[in-house]
This record gives structure tokens, sequence and C-alpha cells, in this order.
């Protein structure tokens, strides 16, 4: 599962014109779940997503987190960061997790950050989206479940 953390002062996105998720100061998490992602992965992200000190504290220093701070998350499924463009010039998606796994997935790690006490608010998973954000910073950090867990070998 990779995670996208955009630091933001505030991001909506829209789905046909219409807003169908917003917030104000907190994070924009572009969330990618991969073949073999298990709600493992989620718990890893979410609980670096929630915790990780990437907001300023009172001396300018990245020393707080997203719950510290009282923002919320603005989180959008997107599964082409799951894209391999290693070969040729079209990126493949074959490492990208099938559509209902992903689903079940991405709304499970979007109830972990709930459950840590983010206000939590969200794209349409798998519609054409248009996200909007002020990008604070900028910061932003990509996050890797496979990075960070050891795998089975096959």
């Amino acid at each position: 599962m990779i995670a996208v953390l955009q630091r933001v002062t505030e991001g909506h996105v829209t789905v046909a014109g219409q807003v169908v998720g917003e917030i104000g100061p907190g994070l924009v998490i572009l969330l990618g779940v991969q073949r073999g992602d298990t709600q493992q992965d989620g718990e890893l992200l979410a609980d670096k997503s929630a915790g990780l000190r990437i907001f300023s504290d009172e001396h300018g220093k990245m020393n707080r987190s997203v719950v510290d701070t009282g923002g919320a998350a603005l989180v959008i499924s997107q599964f082409t960061l799951c894209g391999d463009w290693r070969k040729g010039r079209r990126p493949g998606f074959d490492e990208a997790a099938p559509p209902d796994i992903a689903r079940e997935l991405y709304e499970d790690f979007c109830a972990r950050l709930r459950g840590r006490g983010l206000m939590v608010a969200t794209g349409e998973f798998g519609a054409a989206m248009q996200v909007h954000l002020i990008n604070d910073g900028p910061v932003t950090f990509v996050l890797d479940s496979h990075l960070a867990m050891p795998r089975p070998v096959s």
C-alpha cells in the first residue's frame, strides 16, 4: 500500500462538478492499494499518517502530528500510484489490487484514521475526480508499507 501525504491548509475533491469531500488544515492522502495488501498494511499506514510529526510547533519545528493539531484528512483512492513505469512508455497496472479488494482496504484505512480521532473526508472510489489543495510548505511524504514490513517469500 502506498500513501502520498500532503500537508495542506485546505483541500477538496469534486466529482462531476460537485464537492464530495473537503477539509481545512490537515492532510490530503492519496492511497494506492496493491495486490497482496492486507489490513495490516492499512493499519501501519494509518498509524504513521495520523502520528507522523510533520506539522509545526510553536517554535516552527515539525514536531506535531495531524492529530495533535486537530487537523483532518481527505483520503483519495488512486490506483495509479501502483503503476509500473519501468518498461516502455505506457504504465502497467498489474500490481494494483482488484477494485473490490482495493475498495475494502481503502474503506478500512479511512476507518482506522477515524479510530485515531481524525475527521476523515473522502473522494468517490473509482470515480474521475478533481482534487484541489493548497500544499502547506510544501510538505509531502511518500509512505510504502512494502518497504516497512517483511513480505513472505514466494
